[in-house]
């Protein structure tokens, strides 16, 4: 933005373009210019017939409603998963075999209709909370239609309207702006009412006081900051009243280019890196799942596929329809064990319980996702203003006068907001002020409008921050004469200034202008003594003064070197980024005996601001401050973490570059003495560049600082930083900063000091506006980040298991050991405690000493990969092993197995079980599982199928018993558990309780064992199971200290194959 005017009139919406306003800077033009150009008449305004014409070709002066997506669309994008659609496949035709199934009828063919059916469910609710996080994206743009000006007072035909809808609005129009009024549309002033004018634009500029407004041209290259005769919409007046131009309506106004800034990053939208990776993770995984079922079937494709050989030829095919839907059900296990169905649930979980955790450090996330993106920051861009600074005016140092006209009193003061508990007046003397001291306290209190108010645990100023300020010195600086041993009221925040008020009170204001550049009034005294008490910029108030006040109340002449001497000290006030504001008084003859009374011969004089200089002459000068919005005492600290933690820090403020530098090198940005010429620009010496090196600029190490920076600035920034792979914190509370919130990987606004439209436009608020919290929420998120991987690898691991049980099986031959609704239920509900209980890992103590991760950095290395194939195969082994067991063996381990009764038979036979109706003379003894007796006279061959239920449930317990030994594994990516053990986090441990309670509820509900096909089990089944489960801890112990005796040469290669990759 910037260019205020410079797309007037090429807006077309049905009439013809006027070929002499192309471009307007209305700004560079002197007034009369300008309303030639506009071809109005300041008295008279349009006519209706020309206001008709204008609209026709600019249209209504509102910001357009961008159609966002449909329902539809939105819908369908959540499906955009390579996950979810592998689910959504799995589902489809899970639900055809189970309708098939369903034809045959009974209980097995309801059972079926489970699994297929949570599926959907799943899919039905990952998309509702999709749609539900797109469709606030757009709240950012409605916020800001919130922020536009309803009505406006303008003239027309020569007679003012009042509280015309400012929709009406046209280029061209005369409006009259007073205090209190929000801006309508961007225009240009045309002539003061009044004899000063001040506008609040911060939210839209990034300035951090009011602006004077003139209506003197400005050169045509201009910031935004700089011209002063131009008046922005959706900014407030906050002094004075003018009669305005507009120049620019709707989406030509700096407000409606924000709002097409916003809209065309809300459209440059990524995913997260996680998401990034899962959708790697789902691709890979889709290549593992087509190559296993395709194994699968080359493996068993003999069982439903037969031919003879004629004359050495294969010929009689035969084709069993029924062993083909056996092996591509199998097929649809093989999926289902693939895919960590709880992994989103999951990961959404710990997200949430991310979130809560950040909110009790002040940061409140508003979109789950950035949680994680936090911890990956690599660049912070922050606001000056507000952020790193409190956006609260303190007097940060005080100047009176000495003893002697050569000399002075310098006092440092603390407190960097408006409680005057806060912060006190270093080498302040002890007992009564002295006359001068007093003097300046009396201006201070008197001279000002402002005020301070406790709010909550906050104090805010009502009126000018700088006035506040001064009104916050005054406490601290103590009460008057007389008043010292007066017990203060603890209820009024500013109880020293009610006091000078009361021995003081104000009868007349001079108000402040632009060309004397100070304010004054005047106070009479109980003995009906009257003072003019002055105040303003120092070189203006000294240049007025020709006396002076020594410490003891002597007035002495004012002469040069007593000037220089003043000058002097205002200089190293300002080379620090101070404001200056000078102090005087005299005691005005011809006010004497002025009472207020409008007929004093001297209220005349009043009614005349051109008289203010000549009361203001001859004055006596007593001091002067230095203010500033004093930086955050956390913020250096946080700064030095981020240095730490590797993470740069950049500054990027509308604010003048001289405070800006100062307050960089106070914060520790850059070092005291730190050469930042290369460092330090302004956005229009940034822009200027070429791209080349503005990428060479940004890739420098350490802080850097872009002042009178504008929106279109900050976005560049964030743009070209995400180019270059950084992973962007941007930080705002304005109007204008709303476009980079919605650019940046994570955009945080201001909780107090915010506007809505950059809440909306964020993914975190800061409900301190600090940016300690900030560095906070970032070590929080790395920690949320360490813990996802942890239990993303747990469940990764644990679906490896599932995969190579169901591999082995249809490898053997065997008859299926475990059915795919009974391994949605490991994935979905049993794995999924431990999974969401490993979120609460105990974060790092070093966690912000590492340099922050890479954004493409592996979320599974060949190493964890390799112990994880090591520990699915034994998954698969064990599984498949304690079927085998139950079949073929009596007793395991000394475990005795056969008090069931069950049958045994061989190896050859279970692996050959397809061929049992021509084995002559089988026969199986019942057998019972809990109260249930299960008897094969009818058919023998069923002990295979129905007769399998015993081995199933035993294959399925040994499953969950061993992830839920994995969960242990997974506490350290490499520590052991004699260094890390099961109770450092006490959560892990209770989610293996339920998880464990949640599979006996199922083994021994009879309705819940019926839909999961299982039976109970005996107490020395249950000891073949842990048998069989525990070995799986004691592997992946030997595995980690194998990781811990290579960690330095693995390290070593990756960054050796990172480097490669890079050049």
């Amino acid at each position: 933005m910037g260019k205020g005017g410079q797309d007037y009139g090429r807006r077309d919406t049905g009439g013809s373009k006027p070929s002499d306003r192309e471009i307007c800077p209305a700004w560079a033009k002197d007034v009369e210019d300008c309303l030639k150009v506009f071809n109005v008449d300041k008295d008279r305004g349009l006519s209706t017939e020309e206001v008709e014409k204008r609209r026709r070709i600019y249209g209504w002066n509102e910001l357009e409603k961008h159609e966002g997506p449909s329902i539809l669309s939105l819908i369908l994008e959540q499906f955009n998963d390579t996950l979810v659609r592998i689910l959504l496949v799995a589902a489809v035709v899970s639900f055809v075999l189970a309708w098939y199934d369903g034809d045959e009828g009974g209980e097995m063919g309801i059972t079926a209709f489970v699994e297929p059916l949570v599926i959907f469910l799943i899919l039905i609710v990952n998309a509702i909370v999709g749609v539900w996080q797109e469709n606030n994206a757009e709240k950012a743009l409605e916020a800001l239609k919130d922020i536009q000006s309803e009505h406006a007072n303008v003239i027309r035909h020569g007679k003012k309207i009042s509280s015309l809808p400012a929709r009406e609005l046209v280029p061209g129009d005369i409006v009259e702006l007073r205090v209190g009024d929000k801006v309508p549309a961007d225009m240009r002033v045309l002539h003061l009412i009044s004899s000063t004018a001040r506008i609040e634009q911060g939210s839209l500029t990034g300035e951090s006081e009011a602006v004077n407004k003139n209506n003197k041209a400005v050169p045509e290259d201009t910031d935004i900051q700089g011209k002063r005769c131009m008046v922005f919409a959706g900014t407030t007046v906050v002094n004075g009243s003018f009669l305005c131009l507009v120049t620019q309506t709707g989406m030509n106004t700096e407000i409606g280019k924000v709002h097409s800034q916003i809209h065309a990053a809300a459209q440059m939208d990524e995913d997260t890196p996680l998401k990034k990776k899962l959708n790697e993770f789902g691709e890979t995984l889709t290549a593992i799942i087509g190559v296993i079922c395709l194994l699968v079937w080359l493996i068993n494709f003999k069982y439903f596929l037969t031919w003879d050989y004629v004359d050495g030829r294969p010929a009689n095919f035969k084709f069993s329809f029924e062993k083909c839907t056996y092996y591509f059900e199998i097929a649809v296990a093989l999926a289902v064990a693939a895919i960590p169905e709880g992994l989103p649930a999951v990961i959404t979980t710990c997200l949430a319980l991310g979130t809560r955790k950040m909110a009790q450090k002040n940061a409140l996330v508003r979109k789950l996702p950035s949680v994680e993106t936090l911890g990956c920051t690599t660049v912070i861009c922050s606001d000056k203003t507000g952020t790193l600074t409190t956006n609260q005016m303190a007097v940060a140092k005080l100047v009176t006068m000495g003893p002697r006209k050569d000399s002075l009193r310098t006092f440092k003061v603390d407190g960097t907001t408006y409680n005057p508990s806060d912060g006190r007046i270093h080498d302040w003397p002890t007992g009564p002020m002295d006359a001068n001291l007093e003097t300046i306290a009396k201006i201070a209190a008197i001279c000002n409008d402002a005020g301070v108010a406790q709010s909550g645990n906050h104090y805010v100023a009502n009126g000018m921050p700088t006035e506040a300020a001064l009104k916050v010195l005054v406490e601290k600086m103590g009460p008057p004469q007389g008043f010292q041993d007066l017990s203060l009221s603890t209820e009024d925040v500013l109880c020293c200034c009610q006091l000078w008020n009361s021995v003081e009170c104000r009868i007349a204001t001079l108000e402040f202008d632009r060309d004397r550049k100070s304010m004054g009034v005047i106070a009479t005294s109980k003995s009906n003594r009257n003072t003019l008490l002055v105040k303003g910029a120092v070189e203006n108030v000294l240049e007025r003064s020709s006396y002076m006040q020594l410490c003891d109340g002597t007035v002495v002449r004012l002469d040069q070197s007593s000037r220089d001497l003043i000058l002097q000290s205002l200089n190293e006030m300002s080379t620090t980024a101070l404001r200056c504001l000078g102090f005087a008084y005299k005691e005005p003859s011809e006010f004497a005996t002025y009472d207020g009374d409008e007929n004093h011969p001297a209220h005349d004089l009043l009614l005349k601001p051109s008289n203010y200089s000549f009361i203001e002459s001859d004055l006596i000068f007593v001091g002067l401050v230095g203010l500033r919005d004093p930086p955050r005492k956390e913020v250096h600290k946080a700064i030095e973490d981020c240095r730490a933690a590797g993470i740069r820090v950049m500054v990027i403020t509308g604010d003048n570059k001289n405070t800006a530098e100062a307050i960089c090198r106070e914060i520790g940005v850059f070092g005291p003495y730190e050469d930042i010429s290369l460092k330090s620009l302004t956005g229009k010496e940034f822009m200027d560049r070429s791209l080349h090196d503005q990428k060479r600029h940004l890739n420098q190490n350490g802080g850097l600082l872009f002042s009178r920076a504008e929106p279109r600035h900050k976005q560049e920034i964030v743009k070209l930083l995400k180019e270059d792979g950084e992973v962007v914190a941007m930080t705002g509370d304005g109007v204008n900063d709303a476009p980079a919130l919605k650019l940046a990987d994570i955009g945080v606004a201001m909780g107090v000091t915010g506007t809505e439209v950059a809440k909306e436009a964020s993914d975190m608020v800061l409900a301190d506006d600090n940016f300690s919290t900030i560095v906070a929420a970032v070590g929080e998120g790395r920690s949320i980040y360490n813990n996802m991987k942890a239990f993303i690898r747990y469940m990764i691991s644990s679906n490896i298991g599932e995969v190579a049980s169901i591999f082995l099986t249809a490898a053997l031959g065997i008859p299926e050991g475990l059915i795919p609704v009974q391994l949605l239920w490991v994935n979905l509900v049993t794995d999924g405690p431990p999974a969401t209980a490993l979120g609460f890992n105990p974060p790092d103590k070093d966690i912000m000493k590492k340099p922050p991760r890479r954004s493409d950095d592996s979320l599974i290395t060949a190493w964890i990969l390799f112990r994880y194939l090591v520990i699915g195969s034994y998954v698969g082994i064990a599984t498949v092993g304690v079927f085998i067991i139950w079949y073929t063996h009596g007793s395991f381990l000394g475990i005795d197995l056969s008090q069931d009764g069950h049958t045994l038979v061989t190896y050859s036979q279970l692996s050959n079980w397809g061929q049992c109706p021509s084995w002559e003379g089988f026969t199986v003894s019942p057998f019972t599982a809990g109260s249930q007796v299960f008897s094969f006279d009818a058919n023998p061959c069923d002990y295979f199928q129905v007769g399998k239920v015993k081995a199933m449930t035993l294959s399925l317990s040994v499953l969950v018993a061993i992830e839920m030994f994995n969960s242990l594994n997974a506490l350290s990516e490499d520590g052991s558990l004699l260094t890390m053990p099961p109770w450092v986090n006490p959560w892990l441990l209770l989610a293996m309780s339920v998880s464990f309670g949640l599979h006996f509820l199922i083994l021994y509900v009879p309705f819940l064992a019926q839909v999961f096909g299982i039976v109970p089990l005996s107490l020395n089944e249950w000891l073949l199971v842990l048998a069989v489960a525990f070995p799986v801890v004691l592997i992946d112990e030997i595995l980690k200290f194998v990781g811990r005796c290579t960690s330095g040469y693995r390290t070593s290669y990756s960054r050796k194959s990172s480097k490669t990759k890079a050049e």
